[in-house]
């Protein structure tokens, strides 16, 4: 066993460590037992917990776990990329969020990761022509985790979205690497055009909660939006907008808001160049 958790650790890391946090956590609190059994303990890999743990939440009477387990299996071992992007989210998630002090915990219990998993899997049907199926997934997701993502959308990998409650991205819209947004997020168009029609999110940018990001614009790397805020034009890299309609008020304040997790104004300077 000792020889096997070595191996699994060499190559694994971030499921080792889910392995041994499950185990300390049954110990902890046994009448969980059963749930970590089930979830985590009794696959022998990252990407069955996963597709497991997905296939659960979304499961209904008008489509049965089992079948949503079959989809899920097979998305995660036709593309790697899903669940390389997955260990990023965990990792992401266990960094930026305070209240995430263990791998385990975004897997068993948080719904802005699960969310994302879930729309990876859509992403991977609808890019395969499964478009009704990929749809049916967005609907459950909406449903299940109040999280409401087109399967056509493109997101990066290192994701965190905190609380996750009334996100919503459009069609057309690309999320970069390592970006972070609170609930309440709305990346959408602005009327009934057809086109791409949908921001474009750049890597390393915090959205704050409440945050409505409007039309076929670009938000530069590592900027960051205040919360509350209408977006409704480009914003530079490595500035800082609020207000409603969003103005820049200042700079980023570091070089990566998404990590930092900063989201008061006036901070490195920002009053000043919001006052001239």
């Amino acid at each position: 066993m000792a020889h096997t958790k070595t191996k699994l650790a060499e190559f694994d890391p971030v499921w080792a460590r889910i392995a041994r946090e499950s185990e300390a956590a049954i110990s902890d609190e046994p009448l969980l037992g059963g749930l970590i059994h089930s979830s985590i303990l009794h696959h022998g890999d990252f990407e069955s917990a996963l597709a497991y743990r997905i296939s659960l939440k979304l499961g209904s009477g008008e489509m049965p776990e089992q079948i949503l387990r079959e989809i899920c299996d097979k998305a995660l071992a036709s593309d790697d990329m899903i669940g390389l992007a997955a260990r990023a989210d965990i990792v992401a998630v266990n960094d930026r969020d305070p209240a995430c002090d263990r791998f385990l915990l975004p897997l068993l219990f948080f719904k802005g990761f699960q969310a994302i998993q879930a729309y990876r899997i859509a992403h991977w049907l609808w890019q395969t022509g499964r478009y009704d199926l990929a749809r049916f997934f967005q609907m459950r997701c909406s449903e299940v985790f109040g999280v409401d993502i087109h399967p056509a959308a493109r997101i990066g990998k290192g994701i965190m979205i905190d609380h996750a409650h009334s996100i919503v991205i459009g069609e057309t819209a690309v999320v970069g690497d390592n970006v972070s947004m609170l609930h309440s997020v709305t990346l959408g168009g602005t009327g009934k055009e057809e086109e791409d029609r949908h921001p474009k999110i750049g890597n390393g940018v915090l959205i704050g909660a409440g945050a409505k990001v409007l039309g076929n614009i670009k938000v530069g790397n590592c900027s960051r939006i205040a919360a509350g805020s209408v977006v409704l034009q480009e914003v530079p890299p490595c500035k800082t907008v609020a207000g409603v309609p969003a103005k820049i008020v200042g700079e980023a304040g570091c070089d990566q808001p998404s990590v930092s997790m900063d989201q008061l104004l006036g901070v490195r300077g920002t009053d000043e160049d919001a006052t001239g």
